[in-house]
């Protein structure tokens, strides 16, 4: 794959339940960094249309054409308002690949779940859908599931799109400019 690749990376800001709403943040970067434009949307707090709202940013967005994959933090924006990643390839035709710190407790997942959600099971089975993956990098692994990509080719963007540490710098550069805009200041990580 170039180098040169154009990556779109998403990811919400940080919020508060009692808010309506979470900022979303989409950067356009070419894999090695290179900043080329900034997406802004919004989901509803555990809402239901965030798969819309993706689906939508990447047709919309003049930048479409020249891009080659979607890379999200995690599958859910604005707490749990869950992305079905085959519906945004199905929908936009882009490989989509999610990217987590930490292997998802499934069990903690489903016990939240049902404790705030009468469709909890829409949504567990949506978090649930496709092959979770470990990818070890050079410092601690990550977790990632794709659509549209084997693992072997998610992979091969992880590491073309990752600068320094265990996150793609698109997904890092979302989630500094959401939290920055939400917050008045970037900090934590993605």
């Amino acid at each position: 794959m170039k180098a040169q690749i154009r990556l779109l990376g998403i990811d919400d800001g940080p919020f508060v339940f009692s808010q309506e709403k979470a900022l979303v943040i989409g950067v356009v970067i070419r894999a090695n960094g290179y900043l080329e434009g900034i997406l802004k949307r919004e989901v509803s707090i555990d809402g239901l249309e965030a798969t819309d709202i993706v689906i939508d940013m990447i047709n919309s967005t003049h930048h479409r054409q020249q891009l080659k994959a979607v890379l999200l933090d995690g599958v859910a924006l604005g707490g749990f308002n869950v992305i079905d990643i085959e519906k945004v390839y199905t929908n936009t035709r882009l490989p989509v690949i999610t990217v987590t710190r930490d292997q998802p407790n499934l069990e903690a997942i489903k016990n939240a779940l049902k404790a705030h959600f009468k469709d909890w099971e829409v949504r567990f089975d949506l978090m649930q859908k496709g092959s979770l993956f470990k990818c070890n990098t050079q410092y601690n692994p990550i977790f990632i599931k794709c659509a549209g990509f084997s693992f072997e080719q998610a992979k091969e963007i992880i590491t073309l799109s990752t600068i320094r540490g265990v996150i793609p710098e698109p997904i890092r550069m979302a989630h500094l400019i959401a939290s920055g805009i939400a917050r008045g200041e970037s900090y934590g990580k993605a």
